[in-house]
């Protein structure tokens, strides 16, 4: 659905995206993680055509670039920064992007209803958005990616500064958009929703690509070994190792063990095993 081959994009002497490629399979959740400067907001504009990469080539589903109005129309964008307008309505912000994607009458009636219900705003489709908390702006942003039912959806970092029940009720709409068929690339920092969302994880930095593959398969390879944590007497002890098993047999048998537990490596460890450990602002 998504191909981007050998891209590069410069501003000035900065180098954002290195000769990045990868490809979205039809259907799929795909995530994209990276820290703070990977070029992962960069990426995204290139995907949707805002950007024209100074070399390589981005291709829609085969139909061409993004760059072209007539392919560009099969794509959805969530943006991190909110693209809604605080003094008009939900139902107001729905027509107006639903008219600049040439949407009208009950072509566009009947989207937004869809939509406003897909997200759970229809009762309040009539307040204005500055009344809204900050779960509900999210949602009605989410709403207005899908609007036009593209088939390639694109969500920069959805669940951003919302609570809890906000963010499980994007995580159902992102597997509801998923099972209709629709193609997803997800950014985020949070590398538990990548984990419990993504069909695949493409972790990059520098604007290179670092890793990509299934999140069990870079666990796998990137995640280090697991740690086997034991209890004796009150004091908790943790032991890295390859074969807990064999571990807690060893050990146990030459003391006492109240209780134990083995914690397997997750994807926030090959992100940090990949990126290092260092801050970045």
């Amino acid at each position: 659905m998504l191909t981007l081959s050998e891209i590069t994009k410069r501003y000035g002497a900065n180098v954002a995206v290195d000769g990045l490629s990868f490809s979205v399979k039809a259907g799929e959740i795909f995530g994209l993680v990276g820290p703070n400067g990977a070029g992962k907001s960069t990426t995204v504009h290139l995907a949707v055509g805002l950007l024209a990469p100074d070399r390589g080539s981005v291709v829609i589903d085969g139909s061409g670039s993004p760059m072209d109005t007539a392919v560009r129309a099969r794509i959805g964008v969530a943006p991190q920064a909110l693209a809604l307008y605080d003094l008009l309505t939900g139902e107001e912000n729905l027509r107006f992007f639903g008219r600049m994607y040439g949407l009208a009458g009950k072509e566009l009636a009947d989207p937004i209803d869809r939509a406003l219900d897909f997200v759970g705003l229809a009762e309040r489709r009539r307040d204005r958005v500055h009344t809204y908390s900050g779960g509900m702006k999210r949602r009605l942003n989410l709403a207005a990616a899908v609007l036009h039912d593209p088939d390639l959806v694109l969500l920069d970092e959805p669940t951003v500064g919302v609570d809890p029940q906000s963010r499980n009720s994007i995580f159902d709409n992102i597997l509801a958009l998923k099972q209709r068929g629709r193609t997803i690339v997800y950014t985020t920092h949070y590398m538990e929703e990548a984990e419990r969302l993504c069909d695949r994880v493409a972790i990059i930095d520098h604007g290179k690509l670092l890793a990509l593959d299934t999140v069990s398969a870079l666990i796998r390879a990137h995640g280090g070994q697991q740690t086997l944590v034991i209890e004796d007497g009150g004091r908790e002890e943790r032991i890295p190792s390859s074969n807990p098993l064999a571990d807690l047999n060893q050990l146990a048998a030459s003391r006492p063990i109240t209780s134990f537990r083995v914690e397997r490596a997750t994807l926030e460890q090959v992100f940090l095993n990949l990126t290092g450990r260092g801050l970045r602002d």
